[in-house]
């Protein structure tokens, strides 16, 4: 049997050729394009059985572009984006278009191992079929900051979830931004020229809960003055975003689960009505536990586990740390002025706190940091006590002392000392903490001299073997 194919399409001819020499070395065949339009032209004329597609091409056409040509074609092959500039919005937009992944590079041979693997999996279990092309029209642009490995997987399930109607629950600790995945999934969905909706069921007493989300007609009740539609109306054609629902009185829990499976809602005194909405549920409970102690309802928690998106708290990204304050200052910016930005020294201090509040504590220290400073630079002084913590500080002084390379790479040290620390020397799992490939964390271990028993030092030793 002959080896599978595999098309690398890079307009960079060192990056091409060291992915041929090592798709080759994996035992499968090469076939290579400088452009879009000449990847195109050799999957129209040959058998490729899998696609290595560069974000970043040269020319008329994009990665973004060809991948939605290659979609077009009949029977497809599975395509993996690369890019060494990833972003939320691409990430999204890619595996919204069809992607099979999304990876960043620079790509280590275990990894491209594995996902060629997995993509020549696919492309032997799939039926030929003909897939529409997407319209030239790209989902808006939508802010979720975060690289990090657990956020690129939010990310890539955002993009596989969106223009579905499945229900989805989305589940993390307070503060993870679970309200900016829902609205991520309605904007990138074709819902999104309709309502967004969102209702927080803890917020609302329980007595008006089913007005609020059902609606009612005039006198129904005592200051029932006029007809109201109520939540799932008000989002029809659209999404509706029930935040808290672990919360929810298990009265209502009967009769949402009612909607969600006859599409229908019933106002006080009304009668019922169709609705077309997709219902994304959020909590920061565990539902499961619930469903045991007779809080919820289990056949309702069934019916929201169809698709989960769980979102790590802010203490597993550190990679997504200071990109988020970053983030933050220039919300806080007045119009027409420079954001501030922040010293290497605060840097280092928000990666050492524990932010038990998340991504809102974090947005609320920023924003208070930004009303104490008087001068364009935050530093830690300007963060008053906003997390926090009480007790000696964690750094040695002057640890940020000498050029920027030395001050780097000390972060770096310390931040890989803490994820191996957390993963109990697992570096697979510590790059995906840190966010980057697995290749990338061994040759930092390897030049900063660490290893995993190393990650039970302190910052000064780490410090130490930074200086040597």
């Amino acid at each position: 049997m002959a080896p599978s194919t595999i098309l690398i399409v890079d307009d960079e001819a060192g990056l091409r050729e060291s992915l041929e020499e090592t798709v080759r070395d994996l035992g499968y065949e090469a076939a290579t394009a400088a452009s879009g339009r000449t990847g195109l032209d050799r999957l129209r004329a040959e058998p490729i059985d899998a696609v290595l597609l560069d974000l970043r091409l040269g020319g008329e056409m994009d990665g973004l572009a060809v991948l939605k040509a290659i979609r077009a074609l009949p029977a497809p092959p599975p395509v993996t984006i690369l890019t060494a500039y990833a972003t939320a919005d691409n990430t999204i937009e890619a595996i919204r278009l069809g992607a099979f992944d999304h990876l960043t590079k620079p790509i280590g041979r275990a990894e491209l191992a594995d996902t060629l693997m997995r993509m020549l999996a696919l492309r032997a279990m799939e039926q030929a079929a003909p897939t529409t092309a997407e319209d030239g029209q790209s989902a808006s642009r939508f802010t979720l900051v975060g690289l990090s490995e657990p956020m690129r997987m939010v990310q890539k399930a955002i993009g596989l979830a969106a223009d579905s109607d499945t229900t989805v629950l989305v589940t993390g600790e307070t503060g993870t931004g679970k309200e900016l995945v829902a609205r991520a999934l309605h904007e990138y969905s074709r819902r999104k020229p309709r309502p967004f909706i969102a209702v927080n069921c803890a917020a609302i007493p329980s007595e008006l809960l089913e007005s609020e989300l059902f609606g009612h007609v005039k006198g129904a009740f005592t200051g029932a003055a006029a007809d109201r539609n109520g939540a799932f109306r008000d989002a029809d054609g659209g999404t509706l975003f029930l935040d808290e629902i672990g919360d929810m009185p298990p009265a209502m829990q009967a009769k949402i689960l009612r909607v969600l499976q006859d599409k229908i809602v019933t106002p006080v005194g009304g009668r019922p009505a169709q609705v077309d909405v997709r219902i994304v549920a959020a909590t920061h409970r565990k539902l499961p536990e619930r469903v045991a102690q007779g809080l919820f309802r289990e056949d309702l928690y069934y019916r929201l586990n169809v698709l989960t998106i769980p979102l790590a708290p802010l203490r597993e990204r550190l990679a997504d740390i200071v990109p988020l304050a970053e983030h933050f200052l220039r919300l806080a910016a007045r119009p027409g002025e420079r954001p501030k930005r922040m010293t290497g020294a605060l840097a280092a201090s928000l990666l050492s706190r524990p932010w038990p509040g998340n991504i809102r504590e974090l947005k609320n220290a920023i924003d208070r940091a930004v009303v104490l400073a008087r001068g364009d630079a935050l530093d830690v002084a300007d963060m008053g006590d906003a997390g926090i913590e009480t007790g000696p500080a964690t750094s040695p002084a002057g640890w940020l002392d000498g050029d920027l390379p030395a001050a780097v790479a000390r972060l770096e040290t310390e931040m890989i000392r803490r994820a191996l620390l957390a993963c109990a020397g697992n570096r697979t799992e510590a790059a995906r903490r840190l966010g980057i490939n697995r290749q990338l964390l061994y040759t930092k271990i390897e030049r900063y001299g660490l290893d995993a028993d190393e990650a039970s030092g302190s910052l000064t030793a780490a410090v130490r073997n930074t200086d040597g």
